[in-house]
């Protein structure tokens, strides 16, 4: 029988954090006390302290300007490539009002996806 792995809510992590590193107390009383992994708690600590220091950390981040942060990235990411799918649309084809309009454009005409795009 496997144990299926507990998972813990932001806030909940950040509260732990907080313990240890306003109140002074140990890693190993806060594990106790609480009913988590001394493990578990030692990486939190550790992804909070690199976004303190303005590192990107490990793992989900635990402060909102982390948070923000990666939610940008990833908008970033998105919107970059659907730049390079409008840059490298096959020639002849109107310019789409949206992404999800060349999609379905290039499905019908069975050009999608072709070696030469980039992903």
């Amino acid at each position: 029988m496997t144990k299926k792995r507990k998972q813990y809510d932001t806030s909940f992590k950040l509260e732990v954090v907080r313990m240890i590193h306003e109140q002074g107390l140990s890693a190993r009383h806060v594990s106790q006390s609480m009913g988590v992994g001394l493990t578990a708690i030692r990486r939190w600590v550790t992804q909070y302290k690199a976004e303190l220091s303005g590192q990107r950390g490990i793992g989900n981040p635990l402060t909102a300007e982390q948070q923000q942060i990666r939610q940008l990235e990833q908008e970033n990411r998105r919107l970059r490539m659907d730049v390079d799918i409008l840059k490298n649309r096959p020639h002849g084809l109107p310019r789409p009002l949206c992404i999800e309009t060349l999609a379905s454009t290039l499905r019908e005409r069975g050009q999608w996806p072709t070696a030469s795009w980039r992903f």
